[in-house]
Parts: C-alpha cells; sequence; structure tokens
C-alpha cells in the first residue's frame, strides 16, 4: 500500500485510506460569482449599441428610402457602412484601451454612440445621415473590441465561456429593441418615424456610462500597469476563491513579466509591456509559430462569422419576407420582431450550454444547422422566385427556415466567435489582437450588407442563400480542423495550448492540466492536496 510508511506499518494500511477518501468526494461545482456576473452585464451593455443600430436599421431603411427617394445601391451603402466606420473605433481601441484602460474606454465608446445617435435622428439629407453613422460607427467599433476583452479578463475560468458570451446576448438584446422601435415608430409620419427610430438609440448609451461608474478596472490591465495592489483586489471579488484569485495573479504577473516574488501594491512596468510597443511586430512580421496560429484561428472565425450572411438575414428580413410573399409593411416587420424573439431566445439558452458543452460542439452543430436552413431557404425562396402564383408553403417554408437559421446561428456560431477570440490571445497581445478580429468581422459584414441587395438582383434572392450555404460548408470544415478547445483553460494557457498544437489534434479536447478549471475545487499550493 503506497500510504503505509515505516512508522506506522503496524497499523493496518486500509486505515489511512478509509480516512482520506471522504475527504476526497466528488467535487462540487462552485457557485457562479455574482460580483463577476455584474462586471459582465455592465460591460456587455455596449454591445446593445451595435444591435440596436443593425435592427432598427432594418426597418427604418423602407421609410428612409421612401423619404429621401434614394436607390436601392445607396440603401445597402447606408445598411453596411457603418461596419466600414466601425474599423477605426476598432482599430485604435486596442492602443485606447491599453492607455486609458479597458473601463475608461467602455466610456468613450458610449459617448461616440451617442453622438451618432443624436446626428442619425437630426439628419436633414442622405449625406448627413451618412455622416452620423460615421460618427456612430466610431463608437461601435469601439465597443465591440473592448466588451469581450473585459468580460475575459475578469470573469473566473469556471464560467469564463457564460460570461464571455455576454457581449452577443447584448447585440440580440439590441437588435430585438431595434425591431421593436420599428414596429412602434411605423405609423408616425413619414418624416417623423424613421428619425424617432435612430434617435432614440441615444438611451442605452446614457445608461451605459451610468452604470460603468460601478464597474472596476480589469485586473490584467490594473497588472500590466504596475498596480498590483488594485488588482489584488479586484481578483478577491472576481475569483470563484481566494486561492484561484491568487494563482490568477501569479499567472498574470508571470505573463506580464513581473517576478512571483515581487508582492509591492506598485511596481515599475516596462513601457513595452504597460503600453503594448512591439506588439504589431510580434502579430503581423515576426510572429511566432502560436502566435500565427492564434491569429489564424481569430481571423477565421469572425470572417466565417460574417461571410455567412448573418447581418444580410438581419438587416433586410423586411426585403426577404417581402420577396416570400407578405406584402404589407406591418407583415413584414411583424415577422422580422418574430426573428429578433427566436433569435434572443436561442442566444440566452447558448450562454448556459457554452460552459457545459464545450465551444467546439456548440460551434460545428451550429453551422451544421446553418447549412441546412440556408440551403432549404434558397429552394423555397427560387420555388417562389419561378412561379407566378403564391405558394403557400414555399412561404411558410421560407419563414420557417429563416427562423431556424438565425436559431441555430444564436447557439454557436454567435456568441462564440466572441467568446474564443477574447480566450485565446496571450495578454501583451489581447488588445491588439482582438482588435484586428474585429475589423476583419466588420469589413466582412460591411461587404456583405452592401452587396446583398445587388447579389440577390444578379444572382436572385434563392441564389444569394446557396452562395452563403456553400461559405457555411467550408466554415464547418475550417472550425472542424483547425480550431483547438479552450473550455476550462486558463487564458495563461493558451500560447502553451496552440505553441503545442496540431491541427488535426483539434478534434479532441485538450487534456486538463494544473490550471485547468474544468474542476474548479482541485487548489494547488504548499498548503493543498
Amino acid at each position: 500500500m503506497t500510504g503505509s510508511t515505516p512508522e506506522n506499518q503496524s497499523i493496518p494500511s486500509m486505515a489511512p485510506a478509509t480516512k482520506h477518501v471522504p475527504e476526497l468526494g466528488p467535487p462540487v461545482k462552485p457557485k457562479r460569482n455574482k460580483y463577476a456576473f455584474a462586471c459582465a452585464i455592465l460591460a456587455s451593455m455596449t454591445s446593445i449599441l451595435l444591435g440596436y443600430d443593425i435592427g432598427v436599421m432594418s426597418g427604418a431603411l423602407i421609410y428612409i428610402k421612401r423619404d429621401f427617394d434614394i436607390t436601392d445601391l445607396q440603401v445597402g451603402i447606408l445598411a453596411g457602412i457603418l461596419n466600414i466606420f466601425s474599423l477605426v473605433g476598432s482599430c485604435a481601441a486596442g492602443k485606447t484601451s491599453d492607455w486609458l484602460g479597458r473601463r475608461n474606454t467602455i466610456v468613450l465608446a458610449g459617448a461616440i454612440f451617442f453622438a451618432g445617435a443624436i446626428l442619425m435622428g437630426l439628419s436633414p439629407n442622405y449625406a448627413f445621415l451618412v455622416f452620423g453613422r460615421f460618427v456612430a460607427g466610431i463608437g461601435v467599433g469601439y465597443a465591440l473590441m473592448i466588451a469581450p476583452v473585459y468580460t475575459a479578463e475578469v470573469a473566473p475560468a469556471s464560467s469564463r465561456g457564460f460570461l464571455t458570451s455576454f457581449p452577443e446576448v447584448f447585440i440580440n438584446a439590441g437588435i430585438m429593441l431595434g425591431y421593436v422601435s420599428n414596429l412602434a415608430f411605423s405609423k408616425f409620419p413619414l418624416k417623423l418615424g424613421w428619425r424617432f427610430m435612430l434617435g432614440i438609440g441615444a438611451v442605452p448609451s446614457v445608461i451605459l456610462a451610468i452604470g460603468v461608474l460601478a464597474m472596476p478596472e480589469s485586473p490584467r490591465w490594473l497588472v500590466i500597469q504596475g498596480r498590483l495592489g488594485e488588482a489584488k483586489r479586484v481578483l478577491d471579488k472576481v475569483s470563484d476563491s481566494p486561492s484561484e484569485a491568487a494563482l490568477r495573479l501569479e499567472d498574470i504577473k508571470e505573463a506580464a513579466g513581473i517576478p512571483a516574488d515581487c508582492h509591492d501594491d506598485v511596481v515599475q512596468v516596462s513601457r513595452k509591456t504597460s503600453h503594448g510597443s512591439g506588439v504589431w511586430k510580434e502579430l503581423l512580421i515576426h510572429p511566432t509559430p502560436a502566435v500565427r496560429r492564434v491569429m489564424i484561428a481569430a481571423m477565421g472565425i469572425h470572417f466565417f462569422q460574417q461571410a455567412t450572411g448573418i447581418d444580410a438575414v438581419v438587416l433586410f428580413s423586411p426585403r426577404i419576407f417581402k420577396t416570400a410573399g407578405l406584402k404589407t409593411d406591418h407583415q413584414q416587420l411583424l415577422a422580422t420582431v418574430a426573428v429578433g424573439i427566436v433569435k434572443t431566445s436561442f442566444i440566452l439558452v447558448a450562454t448556459f450550454l457554452i460552459d457545459r458543452v464545450g465551444r467546439r460542439p456548440l460551434l460545428l452543430t451550429s453551422v451544421g444547422g446553418m447549412i441546412l436552413s440556408l440551403a432549404t431557404l434558397g429552394t423555397s425562396l427560387t420555388v417562389i422566385d419561378h412561379t407566378e402564383k403564391k405558394v403557400m408553403w414555399a412561404l411558410v417554408l421560407s419563414i420557417a427556415m429563416v427562423m431556424t437559421y438565425v436559431a441555430t446561428f444564436s447557439i454557436g456560431a454567435g456568441p462564440i466567435t466572441w467568446v474564443y477570440t477574447s480566450e485565446i490571445f496571450p495578454l501583451r497581445l489581447r488588445s491588439q489582437g482582438s482588435s484586428m478580429a474585429v475589423v476583419v468581422n466588420r469589413v466582412t459584414s460591411g461587404v456583405i450588407s452592401m452587396t446583398f441587395l445587388s447579389m440577390s438582383k444578379a444572382m436572385t434572392t434563392g441564389g444569394a442563400f446557396y452562395l452563403f450555404g456553400g461559405i457555411a460548408t467550408v466554415a464547418w470544415v475550417f472550425f472542424y480542423n483547425f480550431l483547438p478547445e479552450t473550455q476550462g483553460r486558463m487564458l495563461e494557457d493558451m500560447d502553451e495550448l496552440f505553441s503545442g498544437f496540431r491541427w488535426r489534434d483539434s478534434k479532441s479536447k485538450p487534456k486538463n492540466d494544473k490550471n485547468s478549471s474544468s474542476n474548479p475545487q482541485v487548489e494547488i499550493g504548499p498548503n493543498k492536496l
């Protein structure tokens, strides 16, 4: 018996084992940290700004087109140009958040979007409206980058997937609010209705600016600024246990190049670490194999999230339903509200599955469902397009497939894109790396949004959805082969995970190591078992 020693050979060997077995009973999952939960909600509220803009534009475009008498090309530009403008905010967000901090960057995002919403609501002509979308787009770019980064840096590993999916939850909540706003103001006079739809988007940014005052700064940002005392206090609040807080602080200090035996409240950190100097060179010019693999994974998942057509469906739902056979504005807007309800419901389901099921299974199941729904939607719309009479079964099937598509997207590809990207970048590269991922996301979204109407005319609406289905098939193959499982990994483990990662190993989850939180009750330290 391994528990036997010379000093206790006269004692029956089963006694020590019997004594200790009850203490080693099955681990109990810790309760969710309510403080981290509240921080994640407040940070993720920035995502409402983008969601509301996407949702409200789907209906507002109907009335803007009539009021300004613009072409479909101008409608497409107006719908998608905010995504291109958001690149300014996304590119600046990494450097800004390293200088000002994550929390102050969230405040800045809300303030910029507030100004943009007011400008859009007061627009006297098309050019001024485009300028308002430019300002709002900068705020959206900041918000998209900073919310998942802040949440991932605050959340304990045991619930990081759940909490980091909140930005996508609030994007969907914003879309739903936009759809409801469309319906509520649709009966107003033409020149007032769409202006109220856009201008009221300033309200969430005000609420955000007030709520953010209750948030702590990111502990990882505090460490790279040398403010260890403040970081420790924040980690004590947002971690599941004191031992986890100590372990997280130790890992962050190691990643930031601070000696483990340094326990001062304030320390001097090199400028390269604290302000991100040399990061772009490490990301783009001389990346390590691990960083290169992280970049491919992050860029790929963000590209495919948008290239499969989600923003085209969300922005142009009324137009798609019109093609399917719904004739009146009210019918189209009601069906669009139903899309918002389905999308929001399934994203809520996804938040509870991400940390239980894992990233890969949800993502692959989600994209598989998207492929089937896109192919079926393309078929039903093609049947409608080639039939002069109203085909009721095709109309019903088209509406059902739009609902199925947004449901399958929301249960995996939607939230996991943001969760995965916020997890995989090393601390020193996280802000800029996440910014680049958001740039890919917004450029792809902008191109799809601005070209969807032209694409629909060139190859029919059904043909456009066949194209999206083909892209989704390529996405499934990419995800299956190139994305390892990150569930339960500490953020500081990702560099090691991708350093020794072989693409064919992505078919299985990584083995748990000492930093894995899949068993959060196992504590490592001098006084622990």
